[in-house]
């Protein structure tokens, strides 16, 4: 069984629930093949700004950060790393993109949980098959595909 740590620094009406966040961590893992434990930490603008800056080296918030753990495999420890997820920039771009809160929240999750399995989005053949593999999830979870842009009538 996955373990979610769960720290809330910021708190917000629409902010999804430990079961939720686990539910997404869970769907994330499927096909990891051993359990983990992930600190997801969610934090207002003033954190993810000085986390973004200190470890990025970017201004300003950013909706998640991921924080791979670098354990040695020996060590039969099942620490897979931490998410520090802003929330007023989650809320952001879900009223900007015109996506449910909810949904937003568990493509966040399910993102940064794949960014600490080791997948990433620097190259564009690289970010195609995280998206792919971000739409399959989401879609197990009957969350629709977040890349698709809203048309306006």
């Amino acid at each position: 069984m996955n373990l979610v740590e769960l720290q809330i620094v910021f708190s917000s009406p629409g902010q999804p629930d430990k079961t939720h966040i686990q539910q997404w961590i869970d769907a994330a893992l499927q096909g990891y093949g051993k359990d983990a434990e992930i600190v997801v930490r969610i934090v207002g603008i003033h954190e993810s700004a000085e986390l973004n800056k200190q470890y990025r080296h970017k201004q300003g918030p950013t909706n998640i950060l991921s924080f791979p753990a670098d354990i040695p495999e020996g060590l039969g420890l099942n620490l897979l790393g931490d998410l520090v997820i802003c929330a007023p920039v989650i809320e952001r771009e879900a009223m900007e993109q015109q996506k449910q809160l909810n949904h937003h929240w568990a493509h966040i999750v399910i993102h940064g949980v794949l960014h600490l399995l080791g997948y990433d989005h620097v190259k564009e053949e690289d970010a195609d098959i995280m998206e792919d593999i971000e739409i399959k999830i989401l879609q197990a979870l009957n969350i629709s595909n977040p890349y698709l842009e809203v048309t306006q009538p």
